[in-house]
């Protein structure tokens, strides 16, 4: 039986098969992206040649310690491929990403792209989205406002994300706001309403943009979803 890092390091392998000579492709963020990175590192060595646009400063340090060449977003005009983990998946695909606060560039990212494939363990796989708590990118100023139309709204509570007793601080200088939704019906509308809160950035909820997610399982093998 593999350990959950290991089921991570083999979807990361297998999908670092994708990336082809002279593509664009975006990186994610998080643990399972961490492994593909790794792999990626070993194809550059081996003469491999592509461009990535990171998601996270976190993903740039890691590639550009692999000597992967990266590239801005403002500076392609389409991104062949991105590869990245999610912290849901429901039946259909939907997602629920920014475990790592790092959900506005992944959602820019995913939506630049051709296509977005998920990488992740079996852990992930829910049957309705929103036991793990969604995330908002939130402007700082005026933070505890959205913080209590929510609460309003939605009757849900939401916790202000800390680093060391401290608000965490996204890539952006944002804050994240995660909300305890436990079960989301109607995922389409809440992340059109949640986008519509002033001081919302995004939110974490990804609706029709994962087109594959490979899903590894302890007894090594893996399996293949396609969004429907």
């Amino acid at each position: 039986m593999l350990s959950p890092e290991q089921i991570k390091q083999l979807v990361a392998t297998q999908s670092a098969q994708l990336v082809q000579n002279n593509m664009t492709i975006g990186i994610g963020s998080g643990s399972t992206v961490y492994w593909l990175i790794m792999e990626l590192g070993q194809r550059v060595k081996e003469g491999l040649f592509f461009r990535a646009v990171p998601t996270s400063k976190k993903t740039a340090a890691l590639c550009a310690q692999q000597n992967i060449p990266l590239a801005d977003l403002n500076a392609v005009e389409r991104i062949d491929l991105t590869i990245d983990g999610a912290d849901e998946i429901d039946p259909h695909l939907q997602l629920i990403k920014g475990g790592g606060g790092a959900l506005l560039q992944e959602k820019m990212v995913a939506a630049a792209s051709r296509e977005l494939f998920i990488i992740a363990d079996h852990t992930k796989l829910v049957e309705h989205l929103g036991k793990f708590p969604l995330p908002l990118d939130v402007i700082p100023f005026g933070w505890k406002q959205v913080q209590r139309h929510i609460r309003e709204t939605y009757h849900v509570e939401s916790t202000l994300r800390l680093n060391n007793d401290q608000p965490f601080i996204s890539d952006h200088g944002n804050y994240i706001l995660d909300c305890h939704f436990k079960e989301i019906e109607h995922a389409d509308e809440l992340a059109y309403e949640l986008n519509a809160i002033p001081g919302v950035t995004d939110n974490g909820l990804f609706i029709n943009m994962a087109d594959l997610a490979l899903i590894g399982y302890p007894d090594g093998t893996t399996e293949t979803l396609h969004r429907h």
